[in-house]
């Protein structure tokens, strides 16, 4: 169950959580501009400024429902950035990219606080602030980055299966956006996505990233 949400807690939690929402929004946002699509750049999507990725439902509401029912687990989404797939290049493999710029981003990031926390043990530093606050970027990257690879859209998981599907199959599927949401959070209050997708996946995550940072390791 999640019990601390002393102020200690949140600051801890707060600078990785803000970074990994902001920079997930801001990547699909310049992914879709290199792809032909100005959409989001126009609309100042493509920013680090975390109030143009807030949605009031995804960042605040369901968030703090999830708080007060006193539920083991903490998710949401930010605002959706705008993209118009019929001015990308290619739409249907350029999509793809798009799609994965978000949770590319979060394993990038995963991957900075994971150096940033060897290099913290590697020096002797134990301020306890800075070692939880590299612990929590490293968790909450991983677990944003698993969760919207979850194949329903609207998550990033849902737009890239849509995009390999046949075209008919593509568009029934895509039907379901506006449901999908809910759908994922019946399958977390079940149980079932958090035994057969989050725990196993971000579990394969963090054994990437320790593989990939064990030169920096042995380093030290």
């Amino acid at each position: 169950m999640i019990t601390d949400y002393s102020i200690q807690a949140v600051a801890i939690n707060a600078i990785p959580l803000i970074f990994a929402i902001t920079i997930h929004e801001a990547a699909h946002g310049y992914a879709a501009r290199k792809f032909g699509d100005n959409t989001a750049y126009m609309l100042g999507r493509v920013t680090l400024n975390p109030i143009k990725h807030i949605d009031p439902v995804g960042t605040i509401l369901i968030p703090l429902l999830l708080i007060l029912s006193g539920a083991p687990f903490l998710v949401g989404y930010a605002k959706p950035v705008p993209v118009n797939f019929g001015r990308l290049r290619n739409p249907r493999i350029d999509s793809i990219w798009v799609a994965l710029a978000g949770p590319g981003s979060n394993f990038i990031q995963a991957l900075i606080w994971a150096i940033f926390l060897i290099i913290l043990f590697g020096f002797g530093v134990n301020e306890r602030f800075l070692l939880a606050m590299a612990q929590a970027g490293i968790t909450w990257n991983l677990v944003l980055l698993v969760f919207n690879l979850f194949p329903l859209p609207p998550l990033d998981g849902g737009r890239i299966l849509a995009s390999l599907l046949p075209a008919r199959q593509s568009i029934a599927f895509g039907k379901l956006e506006p449901y999908g949401f809910f759908i994922v959070l019946a399958l977390i209050f079940t149980g079932v996505i958090g035994s057969f997708w989050m725990e196993p996946l971000t579990a394969f995550f963090k054994s990437v990233v320790y593989v990939v940072t064990l030169p920096l390791q042995m380093l030290f």
